[in-house]
């Protein structure tokens, strides 16, 4: 295991591993760490980016109506949802909507990616939905999004709440300036003022909220795995603290850095196609 090396060369052939894709043998699985987290990122990655699309897709359109209806009834309830959302914990949302919609209801699965009997869709990508729009399995492709729903909901409202009142202050501060104004007079519809010109320039400053997101939710999706037994990576990552599997517990904290440094990435380059004024001139 080279540790009769001293700790610089220990930590140069650990890089090294990381890179070539050996980062150590699981004491749970027996397996490489690599290759058990390979295995389940898809899962934990389909969860992570369907939340934080439904999430902002939500969030947009009652961030508008909040920031354009300041002090009436839509703003009063958007500010209790966004309570609501940041302050119940994650796991205690998915268990109450466990109790509502499965078992008083029995509307939907309870936990899992498929139902009992329903054959995964073939491999392509790992993630179901997309796996089986390509192989045009539409019955698989139903199932799989009804087990992801509960999940969506319960890891996604605090991430809604959050963007949604980001988006309406933002807004409340667009509707003072001198364009907005301009457009008013020239008889532009409100729709087109708010979701148009209005919207582009309040969701800049969100984006930095969606970044740090979405590595937040692939670190947090614990949380959520655990009840509803989701097969990913986040739930492999308590079963190793709970075996004090120290090589999987440092793999899975460097996909989740990965996934910080990457969303952020994106979100730079986004902040240019927003709004001109960030672009980098050429030379």
């Amino acid at each position: 295991m080279g540790l009769d090396q001293p700790l610089p060369m220990q930590y140069v052939d650990w890089l090294v591993g990381v890179v070539q894709g050996d980062w150590g043998m699981s004491l749970r699985t027996n397996n490489n760490v690599f290759s058990d987290i390979v295995a389940r990122l898809p899962a934990t990655l389909e969860l992570t980016v369907v939340t934080l699309f439904c999430a902002v897709l939500l969030a947009i359109p009652f961030g508008v109506v909040a920031g354009t209806n300041k002090d009436r009834w839509q703003d009063h309830l958007s500010r209790i949802t966004a309570l609501f959302g940041v302050s119940m914990p994650r796991f205690w949302v998915a268990i109450v909507l466990q109790i509502v919609f499965v078992v008083s209801l029995g509307l939907l699965p309870l936990s899992g990616r498929l139902s009992d009997g329903v054959a995964p869709p073939p491999a392509v990508t790992g993630l179901y939905l997309v796996d089986c729009l390509i192989a045009g399995q539409f019955g698989t492709f139903l199932d799989a999004a009804t087990h992801l729903l509960l999940p969506t909901v319960a890891l996604g409202l605090a991430t809604l709440a959050q963007v949604m009142r980001l988006i309406r202050s933002d807004m409340i501060d667009e509707q003072r300036k001198d364009y907005v104004l301009a457009a008013r007079a020239y008889g532009l519809p409100n729709t087109l003022i708010e979701y148009k010109y209005m919207l582009q320039n309040a969701f800049t400053s969100s984006l930095t909220v969606v970044g740090l997101a979405f590595g937040f939710l692939l670190g947090n999706a614990f949380l959520v795995e655990i009840v509803f037994a989701w097969p990913g990576m986040a739930r492999y990552g308590v079963q190793a603290i709970l075996y004090q599997d120290f090589n999987a517990i440092v793999g899975v904290t460097i996909v989740v850095g990965i996934g910080f440094v990457t969303a952020n990435f994106v979100v730079d380059l986004l902040y240019g196609y927003l709004d001109p004024r960030v672009r980098l001139e050429e030379g």
